[in-house]
């Protein structure tokens, strides 16, 4: 019966959803009257996409990895016990790697299907800070660009049915003589003189390699490089669960299922202020649901993204089907963000019930693109929101974000149907709504419902922006 719900959901999504299906055009796509969005009850299809996703399930069998050689000393590697219990796991058939209270120090850890490593309350396990432990490299990414690198500290590739759970702590050990230098901003460790990722062999010479199309495989960097792992990577995973855990000290992303299928992130607490300590960012993925989290980051708490510029057009697909609900937001640059790496595409993103409150989180909801970029982002629905304080805007879509060089290309963004609805604001910083669209392609169809916004300096910044519709919304007192 769950597979029938499950197909019939997923005719029902492909009936709904207007689609862009060749983002290589730098062209506005048409968007539709706002009388044709269903903005009345679409919290329907979020409770459907909940109900479709497949969370793994496990066999009882349990391999300790205090059984294969592990020490709890916190100094003596695990490496060779983390690798072995997970391989016995997995030829058995699946089941849990335990991991007891205790401090551990490793490697990467390298995930196979059905297996699910388990860390008991108090047990923590510590990375290397040894870069050369996160070789050869492995297939990955570094922000939207696809490579071969270092591998991430937890690592599963191509695998089905895995987990990470419990109430234990994974610790990067990154910090200002380790990784986070490399950012190259002196707040990080990084001193004049030292490498760091700006430099001509790295982010400009991949830059350069996903402009001309060079295949992955020979997008070679890892050592003598300066591209920073991430924590925890999925990638092209089907049915993922990571539950309960901790992280901390995170090197670069903390959660990044990139085109991945059916990922849960329940009841997850991510404590990491280093550079780019973004909390969780679904890349290419579809079919997510993340809840009962908290998110205390150096950078977006949430950011969802689709590849940057060629290399999301090459892969096309769109990161949709996003559930976010019941978490709380303190730091970071943004709530829930989409973007900048969004060339594919975003649609069908819902919020709902959540906290944010921190004098230093900037933003609540955010949309970040450019026409380097581009991207079609499009249904994003945002209801029952508590915001304590944020610095710059609770709604803020920019599509003339820039980083790094020249942003501006020919491939023109499409932003379209976002609905914020019983959202309350005590201090709304800079801007209650700011919104930056394009001559060409303005956002369209944006509409506040029941949204109280108080203790802002301007209400409304809007350049560029059709079909706003406003339905009891108060901004500092005044009606709209």
């Amino acid at each position: 019966m769950k597979n029938l719900l499950r197909l019939a959901f997923g005719l029902f999504i492909g009936l709904l959803i207007v689609s862009c299906k060749n983002q290589n055009e730098p062209v506005a796509v048409s968007a539709p009257h706002p009388a044709e969005i269903d903005f009345d009850d679409p919290w329907a299809r979020a409770d459907a996409i909940v109900e479709s996703i497949i969370v793994p399930e496990f066999r009882d069998e349990v391999f300790n990895i205090l059984d294969y050689g592990a020490s709890a000393d916190g100094v003596i590697s695990s490496d060779a016990a983390f690798e072995k219990a997970i391989e016995a796991c997995a030829e058995a058939g699946g089941g849990v790697v335990l991991v007891p209270a205790g401090v551990y120090h490793t490697g990467p850890i390298h995930l196979k299907s059905n297996v699910n490593l388990h860390l008991e309350e108090g047990a923590e396990v510590k990375f290397s800070t040894d870069q050369a432990d996160y070789l050869p490299v492995v297939h990955t990414s570094f922000e939207g660009m696809e490579l071969m690198n270092y591998s991430p500290l937890i690592y599963a590739y191509k695998q089905q049915n895995i987990a990470v759970t419990g109430k234990g702590t994974f610790n990067g050990q990154a910090g200002k003589d380790n990784w986070w230098p490399w950012k190259g901003q002196e707040e990080y460790g990084y001193r004049d003189g030292d490498v760091n990722q700006l430099d001509a062999h790295n982010l400009p010479r991949l830059s350069e390699m996903v402009e001309k199309g060079t295949p992955v495989a020979e997008r070679v960097f890892g050592e003598g490089h300066q591209f920073r792992p991430t924590f925890f990577e999925p990638f092209e995973c089907e049915n993922v669960l990571i539950e309960g855990v901790t992280f901390i000290n995170a090197p670069f992303w903390v959660m990044h299922p990139i085109k991945s299928n059916n990922v849960t992130v329940k009841d997850v607490s991510v404590i990491s202020h280093g550079p780019n300590n973004d909390g969780c960012n679904p890349e290419y993925s579809t079919n997510v649901h993340i809840t009962g989290c908290l998110f205390d980051t150096g950078d977006d708490c949430i950011a969802i993204k689709s590849g940057r510029d060629n290399d999301g057009r090459r892969v096309g697909i769109s990161s949709e089907n996003i559930v976010i609900e019941n978490s709380t937001m303190k730091d970071g640059h943004g709530g829930v963000v989409m973007g900048s790496e969004i060339s594919g595409g975003v649609r069908n993103v819902f919020v709902r019930n959540c906290t944010m409150n921190s004098p230093n989180l900037d933003r609540a909801i955010r949309i970040k693109t450019n026409t380097r970029r581009g991207g079609t982002i499009e249904n994003i629905f945002v209801k029952d929101l508590e915001i304590g304080q944020v610095k710059e805007a609770v709604l803020k879509i920019n599509t003339k974000y820039a980083i790094y060089d020249n942003q501006e290309g020919e491939f023109l963004p499409t932003i379209r149907n976002i609905l914020l609805e019983n959202v309350e604001v005590e201090n709304g910083g800079e801007y209650g709504i700011l919104i930056i669209g394009r001559e060409e392609s303005p956002v369209r169809n944006v509409k506040l419902k029941n949204v109280t916004i108080k203790s802002v300096e301007e209400p409304l910044k809007i350049e560029h922006a059709e079909d706003l519709i406003f339905i009891n919304t108060v901004i500092n007192g005044k009606e709209y």
